[in-house]
């Protein structure tokens, strides 16, 4: 019941959703088919014209007195004809633009909802399962929007012209056909249904399988390493063995509705032939029967070739049946990507360019300043500008992924202006999610982080962010220049910039002996670079930003020790003159940290610098001396 509510639901919501963007060309469409449909239909009353007007009379009392009857016939034939053509070479024309232009909105109100959602949803969420959604859920859409809905609406008025018809000629041979499309409609829901149910889980199957596929492209080296591939392989062949069962079963029901039909479509001919020669014979002269209707031969032959076209008209409708599911379950999961809750964002601080006054006071400016400041408007109308220093503290803060289990325990620390704060501790510590919790990915639960003084939570997100710069562990490099890669972390940047900010990075060296420089192209997330260079990239890309903070996640953990020192001195130009946060397996890259901060399970344990906690002895010592890497 629940699923049949939300199918109407989705159903709705789509039509609103076409009509919404293309209600004059659904019109069109709509006016068009109807005269496809009749002029499809009408054929048969033609049939019935030219045999009892023109070709019985013209064997009874010669072909020329029907001439001017049989030319009048045609040509109305032929008009309707040429006029059904034109309608349905127009509604074709317009459903593939509104197919397409659909799908062209799908995708950019998918994408745009995409850019709006939390980092909790992609950290939730197989990203092949989200991917699945723009290319199988759409093309279900597609084949629903441009082939199933505009048959299934031509077949019901085929059908209904053709039933109006045949009621008019003979209620008798309708009762017949009426009995025999009883039979149909009992078979149709049968398998039909059958057939939509599995098709829908036919579309769920292959969206886990592309998520599977897409996971083990990411990970194949991982799967090579540990020697993996055969139990890669059984995995996928459950998950594919799952998509060809639904496959099979949708496909079965789907392939055998149509011979069914076509053969119940057969016996009805044959017993509309056998009804409808009895009627004829039982009105002749001889044998004058009541009761019956008075049908010609005409109205029989016209008959036969209406129970012909109805049987085949059910049957391409009753096909529809499965392609329309599975093109609601694929506009289900659309709509459900569309109204994901959207990352909130309730700050009114802004970040703006200001200048000093003759007075050293803060002045608002368009211009491009270098000098940044919080805008932040107060209650009584009033607005104060504070300079973004990047002061950063965190008072007794409290955060868990998940209400029922807390990872971070009245965590209070402060980063002055320029300061170097290093977390250790083991994995799982909560060393990463305090850096997101800075960033505002995840909101705390309890306590307060302040940015120069002001609550982050009155800051708008893409305001803090852009005063924050960060380079990760995994770096992602996209498809284009290097000069392009370094612009994303400021889209405004000069070339000078771009390459000021790759030598600040050490990258300037290595970039200008590719092949093409700044202007080599990079795909694959740099698969053409080393891991080093990759990383350095990253760093200038944070770097041509300029942020007054930065985070740095195991920026150096993944790259060898001959590029760590390369690497290292990058971020060390980097990191003069800002907040810095810093997390670091290898404790000899932290050493030079103001502050040193012990984590484990989500409590601050020890705090100092490097020589202080190196006196006390504890766990840093042990760490420190023990290894030099946090495993």
């Amino acid at each position: 019941m629940e699923m049949n509510k939300k199918k109407n639901n989705t159903f709705g919501r789509l039509l609103h959703y076409l009509f919404g963007h293309y209600r004059i060309q659904l019109i069109v469409a709509m006016i068009c088919i109807v005269i496809s449909s009749f002029s499809a239909t009408i054929a048969t009353i033609f049939t019935q014209r030219l045999i009892d007007e023109c070709i019985i009379p013209g064997i009874n009392e010669g072909f020329g007195s029907i001439a001017a009857a049989f030319t009048s016939i045609l040509t109305a034939m032929g008009c309707i004809y040429v006029c059904g053509v034109i309608a349905a070479f127009i509604y074709n024309q317009i459903m593939a633009r509104v197919t397409q232009g659909t799908l062209r909105n799908f995708r950019n109100d998918m994408f745009d909802k995409m850019q709006t959602l939390p980092v909790k949803y992609f950290d939730t969420h197989a990203h092949g399962d989200i991917m699945s959604t723009y290319t199988n859920d759409t093309d279900a859409v597609r084949q629903m929007i441009g082939q199933s809905l505009p048959t299934l609406f031509q077949s019901v008025l085929s059908i209904t012209v053709m039933f109006l018809t045949m009621l008019y000629y003979s209620v008798w041979l309708t009762i017949v056909v009426l009995i025999v499309i009883f039979f149909m409609m009992k078979v149709t829901k049968k398998l039909g249904g059958a057939s939509a149910k599995f098709m829908v889980q036919q579309q769920k199957s292959l969206a886990t399988v592309e998520g599977f596929v897409e996971e083990m492209m990411q990970g194949q080296k991982v799967v090579k390493v540990f020697c993996h591939e055969d139990d890669s392989k059984e995995q996928f062949k459950k998950l594919n063995g799952k998509l060809f069962v639904d496959g099979e079963k949708a496909n079965q029901n789907g392939n055998v509705l149509m011979p069914i039909l076509g053969n119940i479509g057969n016996l009805m001919y044959v017993l509309l032939a056998v009804v409808g020669g009895m009627m004829v014979y039982l009105q002749t002269p001889n044998l004058c029967m009541t009761g019956f209707d008075v049908v010609s031969i005409g109205v029989i032959v016209s008959f036969l070739g209406m129970s012909r076209q109805l049987s085949q008209t059910i049957g391409q409708a009753s096909m529809q049946v499965s392609m329309i599911a599975m093109g609601l379950a694929g506009a289900t999961r659309v709509f459900e990507l569309m109204d994901e809750v959207p990352e909130e964002d309730h700050g009114y601080v802004t970040l703006v360019n200001v200048k000093k006054g003759a007075n050293g006071e803060l002045i608002e400016t368009k211009e491009n300043t270098e000098m940044w400041a919080w805008k932040h408007p107060h209650h009584d109308g009033t607005t104060t500008l504070t300079e973004l220093k990047g002061d950063v503290r965190l008072e007794d803060v409290d955060f868990g992924y998940v209400p029922e289990k807390t990872v971070l325990h009245d965590v209070s620390l402060f980063a002055k202006p320029g300061q170097k704060i290093a977390f250790v501790g083991a994995t799982g510590a909560g060393k990463t999610t305090i850096t997101n919790l800075i960033n505002r990915f995840y909101d705390i639960n309890a306590g307060k982080i302040r940015y120069d003084g002001i609550n982050i939570s009155k800051i708008k997100k893409p305001d803090l962010r852009r005063s924050l710069g960060v380079v990760l562990q995994d770096v992602n490099l996209f498809t284009g220049t290097v000069m392009d890669n370094i612009r994303y972390g400021r889209l405004d940047a000069t070339d000078e910039e771009c390459i000021a900010a790759a030598k600040l990075a050490n990258a300037d060296d290595f970039i200008t002996r590719l092949p093409d420089g700044y202007e080599t192209m990079l795909t694959g997330n740099g698969s053409s670079l080393s891991q080093g260079q990759r990383q350095l990239i990253s760093i200038a890309r944070a770097a041509v930003a300029d942020p007054p903070a930065m985070i740095l996640d195991e920026a150096t953990s993944s790259i060898d020790t001959r590029t760590e020192a390369l690497v290292q001195a990058g971020m060390d130009n980097l990191m003069n003159g800002r907040t810095v946060f810093v997390i670091a397996h290898r404790l000899s890259t932290v050493k030079n940290s103001k502050a040193i901060m012990v984590l484990d399970h989500g409590k601050i344990i020890e705090r100092g610098d490097h020589e202080s906690l190196i006196e006390e002895k504890e766990t840093y010592y042990q760490l420190y001396t023990g290894a030099f890497e946090l495993e």
